[in-house]
């Protein structure tokens, strides 16, 4: 027993434990038990997971406010917040990979509840890597800082870029390298086949793995920010973690639930951007104000209040747009395309 108190990254050992169990159970359940058979997934299903992540990670906000105090709690929820606005503005390229290789309704849920299984373990890695940089050399976080305040800038400045998947180098290099299906089999990542040519039994990846590869890969790309932002936040490893990962956990739902809906945030990159800026810039502000730090309460209230003006604020300017999910122009967007597509690539 005195093995599970025993610290561990600042946290006791069963602290640990207990949320990895969580995790697991939570994936399990999604990938077992709730899409045993392939199905579309309804946008009242959608939204009933969504609430159901979202009300599990603020009630775990509740047990770190309990178990190490009003700080610690305001800084997960700080991070909680922050990271599943991120995810957002992931949702789109999610969205434009899907499209890309035609992927249906019923088999996205199984690349992206796979695809947050390999988040878990690519974010814990670099949180871990991040935290003991951090511990070591203190001074890495004014480069996360001015790293996030350089990226909020360039967000705000920047014009909005489609994703093109087929311009991916590790994309062009599994296309030249790997036998890929030009079909899809099912809910199959790699499946057996002749050979056309020799006539011979090969081993075959389907676009669904190329589709699962190139979303590991958007995440990894994501993770660029969402990781000095939140150790912009608080630099407690189990705090950094858990909230990252409570975050990613709802991905699958939330995407189902917005994927149709995404392209009336026009607003929201604009928000998440002054996010950002603030973010990296308290820790230069606190500074030059010989503060430790800004108290936590003021930072998760100004940044709830500058994504909610900047999702209200969407909503609000689009609120005359047909509920068809189409664009101006009469076809599908880009979101609206991933979310319908016909299955053939």
């Amino acid at each position: 027993m005195e093995l599970l108190f025993t610290d561990a990254m600042g946290q006791p050992l069963w602290m640990w434990l207990g949320f990895l169990t969580l995790v697991l159970v939570l994936l399990v359940l999604d990938l077992g038990v709730l899409n045993r058979k392939n199905h579309d997934i309804g946008m009242s299903q959608s939204l009933l997971l969504s609430a159901f992540y979202i009300s599990l990670g603020l009630a775990f906000g509740g047990f770190i406010w309990w178990e190490l105090g009003p700080e610690a709690g305001m800084q997960y929820l700080t991070g909680f917040v922050v990271e599943k606005s991120l995810a957002m503005d992931n949702i789109f390229v999610i969205a434009m990979i899907f499209g890309y290789f035609a992927i249906p309704k019923q088999y996205q849920h199984r690349v992206l509840v796979y695809g947050i299984l390999g988040v878990v373990v690519l974010r814990g890695i670099m949180i871990a890597a991040g935290a003991a940089i951090v511990q070591e050399y203190h001074w890495v976080l004014y480069l996360f800082a001015g790293f996030l305040v350089f990226t909020g800038i360039k967000m705000l400045v920047s014009s909005d870029e489609a994703y093109d998947v087929s311009a991916n180098p590790v994309f062009k290099f599994m296309s030249k390298r790997f036998r890929v299906t030009p079909e899809l089999h099912g809910e199959k990542f790699i499946v057996r086949r002749t050979d056309p040519l020799t006539m011979k039994r090969q081993t075959w990846i389907t676009p669904l793995l190329l589709a699962l590869v190139m979303v590991e890969l958007a995440d990894v790309i994501f993770a660029v920010d969402s990781i000095p932002a939140i150790f912009a936040i608080t630099t407690d490893p189990y705090l950094v973690f858990t909230s990252n990962i409570f975050a990613i956990l709802g991905l699958r739902a939330l995407y189902f639930a917005l994927a149709s809906l995404i392209h009336r945030f026009v607003y929201l990159k604009y928000a998440l951007s002054l996010v950002l800026v603030f973010i990296g810039g308290k820790i230069f502000v606190a500074d030059a104000l010989g503060l430790a730090k800004i108290p936590p309460m003021w930072s998760l209230s100004i940044t709830l209040g500058i994504l909610l003006a900047g999702i209200i604020g969407s909503l609000w300017s689009t609120r005359h747009e047909h509920k068809a999910e189409l664009s101006h122009d009469g076809k599908p967007s880009p979101a609206a395309a991933a979310a319908d597509t016909s299955g053939k690539v």
